[in-house]
């Protein structure tokens, strides 16, 4: 009767404030927890350009690494100008490298970190990046983990036991380790690190998509995992603030 109709509104009434500040208080919480580190060019820069353009990389460093590692996963997202876009750059890419020559772009990261590669994509694209967002190994198989699992769509049967990946072909849900491995996996093909960065790009939509679904979503256990696993996986340029942050992530996912 219009009794219990009216407990049940009081209660909704009550409840999605504590809902919403929880929805934005969990986030931001989580912001404290990336580790910051120095990203931009010390070369000359280009000009200010529409949109953002952010730098993306995914390191093979291992947690009892001393040296940086080499960057496995380089990726490029413009957003906020049209359509996100979001571009991989082969690892093995011959470019020049500041004070080290015609290299391996993944290289760059290895003789100066952050702000090198930046550098050299900088001077190599003519793109002015804004922004800079580093992933380890374990990072990505974490964030897989919190989201329970990603789903991945392989055309084929892979095989490959240098990324330890053996996946039959057709759409499934896969665990981190998968995930990582059908990242990493690029001698099943024979135009590796082409079809490796498609499907690292499938990856990350994949996580994308899983991270924005309701079960995620207004799930409030599932979301604050999700939301500290990230955090806890991720490097972040220092000149990012949390809304550039925040309109990375949602490009990224969508």
């Amino acid at each position: 009767g219009k009794p219990k109709r009216k407990r049940r509104f009081r209660w909704i009434t009550l409840l999605l404030p504590v809902w919403l500040v929880f929805m934005v208080a969990v986030p931001w919480v989580a912001w404290t927890k990336i580790t910051r580190v120095a990203a931009t060019s010390a070369g000359e820069r280009p000009g200010d350009q529409p949109g953002q353009t952010f730098l993306l990389v995914g390191s093979d460093k291992r947690p009892s690494d001393k040296s940086r590692g080499r960057t496995d996963t380089i990726l490029l997202l413009h957003f906020g100008a049209g359509p996100a876009v979001l571009t991989s750059i082969p690892r093995d890419s011959l470019v020049p490298v500041p004070g080290a020559g015609t290299t391996k772009i993944n290289a760059a990261y290895a003789f100066g970190g952050p702000p090198l590669l930046v550098e050299t994509l900088e001077n190599t694209t003519g793109l002015r990046i804004d922004g800079y967002v580093e992933i380890g190994f374990t990072g990505l198989v974490d964030v897989v983990g919190a989201l329970g699992g990603v789903e991945v769509c392989p055309k084929e049967d892979l095989k490959d036991k240098d990324s330890k990946l053996d996946i039959k072909k057709g759409c499934q849900s896969v665990d981190g380790k998968t995930a990582l491995a059908y990242s990493r996996n690029r001698k099943s093909f024979a135009n590796g690190d082409i079809s490796r960065g498609a499907n690292q790009r499938e990856v990350i939509g994949a996580i994308g998509s899983a991270a924005r679904s309701p079960w995620t979503i207004f799930n409030p256990l599932r979301y604050s995992n999700v939301s500290t696993s990230a955090a806890e996986s991720l490097t972040v340029g220092d000149n990012v603030n949390p809304v550039q942050f925040a309109r990375f992530a949602w490009a990224l996912s969508g």
